[in-house]
């Protein structure tokens, strides 16, 4: 018996042997017109259901295959499916290589070129124009800034990570974290999260974070107004993405002010075909104000899936959660009535005090849930099905600082609840095909958005106090706040919005160098009103200045133009745009004609340049952009409005990235702003816009790490953000100057395969600056941090 059973177990190991060692395989890699690597391209064997993508070094392989001939199957959105018929033989690895023939930017997910490209210069994006066109061929300007770039400057913060954008300016932090930029003399949020609706009102980690893009001018057209929140353009936040193979880092940064941050990032495959990819990023921070009081403390998850499901159809799904707890920042509000130009530099406001208690806190809760579909219908079109929802919550203490004289301030303080909810349904159909012998580029969505706000709270006011000579024992409690409570002006209320939207763009090449933009997008906006929870009653009627609180509706028309001439074919071009956004606005006149949406309209022209293999990349640009029918007091009856109001905001950006030779990187941005109110109360009348930042402002980023030999890996890096002065107030009879500002930063670092240190200086002369909120800005800071790869 026992012989028997020792032949069969022999006999199984030797069938199992020997039917391991009857196959094949197939492997491969699948590489740009530039001979770099392409990440996640969809690879297929043609009737065995077997499906795999490529994995950071563009590879691909398919194992334990019976002899035989097969057919790889290729699919890339704008590239015909590609069939490359192969031959396996036993024992044998059958190898393919396979080059683009055209450049591609967009497939079923998202390819990443991932060679030899300088990675800080990279630009191309399939968000900017939802399409798959290159950054020379796009008539519209945008500023990257990748994670590359954030890692090295150790930016531990979406403030820190504008400094490389031109003209963003000092940034403004809002009372529960929230984050905002200048624009083009407009104030600009991060609203978009991977091309589509992703609003968080509260901080934001960079954990998540594969790039920043920052879209230049009005982007109604192809984004929406709940996503181009200005006419200055719109910050677009790219977040990590699975990737094929498995990795990671965990991060540990330390520094002034107890500053504690841990991050982490996991990736890893979840199936044998490496089709289901999953990664998870991580953070939780905790700081200390540099002022007597205030902290921030965090924590931030971000998990990811994608999964190839078969060679046609891809899925994609991520989400952005977050809780945070901390102090509203310093927000002060000058006593303006005296009539007097002055600086906030020269009234005596204490820059390191808050004048509030640490039991002065906030709490937020974000969730940002984003899903993403693709199917290839066809070698020229692909769907593309999107959701995404946004909740932020916002519970406790929100404060500011209002000057009742010109040494006096009494503390604002709103206490209560807050949910901001945000749906996006969109649908999009994205071809590249040609007419003829012309090209086309095209995307045809529709867009469906749906807005609600809920507000429980209510705003008392603490005693008066003195900043100039403050008595120490004056500080602002929850005590005295609960208290006032009694006192305080409720609002308890509820709104929400829906918006139904329809846009077509097309980018048509009349040659291989000359190709324009035409894009068109129907709006139809229908606001349900504000419910008052105490009253039982939806607001309508006319309020102050004829503001309309009730329902009402409106359709509006955008458009987007735009005309690329590539002077030297893949290297420079020539551009111009006419771009146009506009704001829906509620109300009527004295006469009871209903206002109509604001718009603003874009006119630009500029060059780009993309030479010697991508080392040098930039762009120069003079746009002019005039807002029209902005509402105004009426000046024969303050209690309407009128819609005539107009202003104008133009000037130049420069923006150029450069990698001369391995290892050096260079980074310089310039932007001139003029901006100025053409048709406007009297009071700010041909006056610049009290918020519209510096009318000058510089950005550089120097580093040099060694490529090679022993001290391959060690680099250091130098840069500044330099602004003119602003203003926070602005009129013919009161302006509150902020001065102008130069800010410098450094860092130090060493990166290697198994681990990466660093050291950053933040502010390094302890340059005293302020935001548009008169925020103060932090001294110099140190950071230190350590990273260990697997």
């Amino acid at each position: 018996m026992m012989k028997r059973l020792i032949f069969l177990i022999s006999f199984l190991c030797f069938s199992f042997f020997i039917a391991q060692t009857n196959t094949g395989s197939i492997s491969g890699t699948i590489t740009s017109v530039d001979n770099e690597p392409l990440e996640l391209v969809s690879v297929s064997l043609v009737d065995q259901d077997r499906n795999t993508i490529t994995d950071i070094h563009g590879n691909f392989k398919f194992s334990d295959i019976t002899p035989g001939n097969y057919i790889v199957k290729i699919q890339m959105l704008g590239l015909k499916e590609q069939q490359i018929p192969v031959q396996v033989k036993q024992d044998e690895d059958t190898a393919i290589k396979y080059q683009l023939s055209k450049e591609n930017i967009q497939v079923l997910q998202e390819v990443r070129i991932v060679g030899n490209t300088p990675k800080i210069t990279r630009k191309e994006s399939p968000y900017v124009a939802k399409l798959p066109i290159k950054y020379l061929e796009n008539p519209q300007v945008y500023n990257t800034v990748p994670k590359e770039l954030i890692t090295q400057q150790m930016a531990v913060d979406l403030g820190s990570v504008s400094k490389n954008v031109p003209g963003a300016g000092i940034p403004v932090i809002a009372n529960q974290g929230r984050v905002t930029f200048r624009s083009r003399g407009f104030e600009t949020e991060p609203n978009a999260r991977n091309g589509v609706a992703g609003a968080a009102f509260s901080f934001l980690d960079n954990a998540n974070l594969e790039r920043i893009e920052a879209i230049k001018g009005p982007s109604t057209t192809l984004f929406g107004t709940q996503v181009s929140s200005s006419y200055g353009g719109l910050y677009n936040r790219v977040t990590k993405k699975p990737y094929n193979g498995k990795g990671g880092e965990v991060s540990y940064t330390g520094g002034s002010w107890n500053f504690n941050r841990l991050t982490f990032d996991a990736n890893t495959p979840i199936n044998a075909d490496k089709t289901a990819l999953f990664r998870l990023n991580g953070a939780t921070t905790f700081e200390k104000s540099f002022q007597d009081t205030g902290f921030t403390n965090s924590l931030a998850l971000a998990p990811s899936f994608s999964y190839q499901i078969n060679d046609r159809l891809a899925l994609l799904v991520d989400v952005e959660f977050g809780i945070a707890k901390g102090t509203s920042v310093v927000r002060f509000n000058p006593y303006t009535k005296s009539n007097k130009i002055q600086s906030i530099a020269d009234m005596n406001f204490p820059y390191n005090k808050t004048f509030l208690g640490d039991d002065i806190t906030y709490s937020t809760q974000m969730m940002n849930i984003f899903g993403q579909l693709n199917y290839k219908i066809s070698s020229q079109w692909t769907s593309q099905t999107i959701f995404s929802r946004a909740r932020s919550t916002i519970n406790g203490y929100i404060t500011a600082l209002n000057g009742r004289s010109d040494t006096t301030l009494q503390p604002s303080v709103i206490v209560g609840n807050t949910n901001f909810i945000a749906t996006d349904l969109q649908q999009n159909f994205i071809g590249d095909f040609y007419i003829g012998k012309f090209r086309n580029r095209m995307v045809f969505g529709l867009d469906y958005y749906n807005n609600f706000n809920s507000f429980d709270r209510t705003t008392v006011n603490a005693p008066v106090v003195d900043f100039v000579n403050t008595p120490s024992t004056y500080r602002v409690t929850r005590d005295m706040l609960d208290n006032l409570t009694n006192t305080g002006t409720p609002r308890k209320e509820k709104s929400s919005d829906n918006t139904y939207a329809a846009y077509i763009s097309d980018v048509f090449d009349i040659t291989d160098r000359l190709k324009i933009m035409g894009s068109l997008r129907v709006d139809n906006f229908h606001y349900k009103g504000v419910y008052n929870i105490l009253t039982g009653q939806t607001a309508g009627g006319l309020s102050v200045s004829g503001l309309q609180a009730g329902p009402y509706t409106q359709t509006a028309l955008s458009h987007k133009s735009g005309l690329v001439y590539e002077v030297v074919k893949d290297k420079v071009s020539l551009f111009g745009n006419y771009l146009n956004g506009f704001f829906n606005i509620s109300g009527v006149d004295k006469n009871g004609n209903n206002f109509v949406p604001q718009r603003g309209n874009q006119l630009e022209f500029g060059a780009k340049a993309d030479l010697f293999n991508h080392k040098l990349v930039g762009t120069v640009s003079y746009y002019d952009i005039n807002v029209d029918h902005v509402l105004r007091t009426d000046p024969d009856d303050a209690n309407f409005s009128i819609q005539d109001g107009s202003q104008y905001s133009k000037g130049v950006e420069v923006d150029i990235t450069a990698n001369p030779v391995a290892g050096l990187n260079i980074i310089v941005g310039y932007a001139y702003n003029d901006s100025k109110f053409t048709e406007s109360d009297a009071s700010v009348l041909n006056l610049r816009p009290a918020a519209s930042g510096p009318q000058n402002m510089y950005n550089f980023w120097v580093s040099y790490s060694f490529v090679k030999g022993k001290l391959s890996g060690l680099g250091a890096g130098f840069g500044g953000n330099i602004g003119s002065m602003s203003y926070q107030t602005n009129t013919q009879t009161a302006k509150v100057i902020i001065p102008s500002y130069k800010m410098f930063d450094a860092s130090v670092f060493y990166d290697r395969p198994k681990y990466r240190l660093g050291l950053k200086i933040d502010n390094i002369t302890s340059e005293r600056a302020w935001s548009v909120r008169l925020t103060p800005q932090a001294p110099i800071r140190y950071l230190a941090s350590i990273a260990l790869k697997f």
